[in-house]
């Protein structure tokens, strides 16, 4: 009997580096990912995120001066059932830069790259994170995710024709001739082994980065790439300013409020997906004393069940 040819392992990117000046004096000593989005820190989102795509190997690019804090806020992933390493980017010279960096990292494995300030929620998003970790481990190219916005010439713009193929993709457009068309690109993307040799092609822009735009228009040229649409009942929250960074805030305490849940816990991700048992989850709640969410995650391990 031949044995099924072994399938390689996604491994996840959290980019949280850059400056964060759209949100000074906010981010004046304290890095943007790890600024509270209601009640726990923004990273605790795209970790998430990545969790539930089922990806335990993660590696955490920050800033130099960043790297300590997000250290002593992560850990190295163990308690999460998690292996988390750390890398720095020096200055925030594109998001395609993290692929170069992660190199080493990756070691041939395919990829999947979150930013560190953008939030994912809906039903049925699981099953489309497992459905791109798949297509990475097993398909040459790379797939992106888009969504309606109000305001695209704030994002990465995916042009798409009637039968939802991928035309062009345009950089913050000036102008959208036909908003029906267009896609906003968010910052979840999912690669093959190719993207960091990709990502060592590319020239930087006229604002002197490594545009992850470009990136993805290689695997389009080489028809490669898959836009997978976030339709109703999906909301992506990019925090990248004052009022989004409220909205996201109010966004979750509502949701939180309303169902009794917490979402993008990364303890309780860890125990529904068996990573961690429910006497682990006890000695997390343990830790975070009388606090809300260590309350709720004490009841959880009380039931003794994902």
């Amino acid at each position: 009997m031949t044995a099924s040819p072994r399938v390689p392992r996604v491994k996840g990117i959290l980019l949280a580096g850059g400056t964060g000046t759209r949100l000074w004096p906010l981010t004046r000593a304290v890095s943007k990912q790890l600024l509270p989005v209601y009640d726990k820190p923004m990273i605790y989102h795209p970790l998430s995120t990545l969790m539930l795509a089922g990806i335990r190997d993660i590696l955490i690019i920050t800033t130099p001066a960043d790297r300590p804090a997000f250290e002593a806020v992560l850990g190295d992933g163990t308690p999460w059932g998690l292996t988390l390493d750390y890398a720095v980017q020096p200055r925030p010279d594109g998001i395609a830069q993290a692929l170069i960096i992660a190199e080493p990292f990756l070691a041939g494995h395919p990829a999947a790259l979150v930013l560190g300030d953008n939030l994912f929620y809906g039903h049925g998003l699981v099953e489309v994170l497992r459905a791109a970790v798949t297509r990475a481990a097993t398909t040459p190219g790379a797939t992106i995710f888009g969504t309606r916005v109000s305001d695209p010439e704030r994002y990465g713009v995916a042009e798409v024709d009637g039968h939802g193929r991928i035309t062009s993709l345009v950089e913050k457009p000036n102008h959208v001739a036909n908003p029906a068309a267009c896609w906003a690109v968010t910052g979840l993307y999912f690669y093959d082994r190719h993207a960091p040799a990709l990502a060592r092609t590319l020239t930087p822009s006229a604002r002197g980065e490594l545009e992850i735009t470009d990136l993805n228009a290689r695997y389009l040229e080489r028809d490669e790439l898959e836009l997978v649409r976030l339709g109703r009942g999906f909301a992506w929250l990019d925090t990248g300013t004052h009022d989004a960074l409220l909205e996201a805030g109010h966004f979750v305490a509502t949701l939180q409020r309303r169902q009794g849940l917490i979402i993008a816990s990364p303890e309780e991700v860890a125990f529904r997906q068996g990573w961690i048992d429910a006497a682990q989850l006890a000695r997390l709640a343990a830790a975070l004393g009388a606090s809300p969410y260590g309350r709720y995650l004490a009841l959880l391990a009380a039931e003794g069940h994902p």
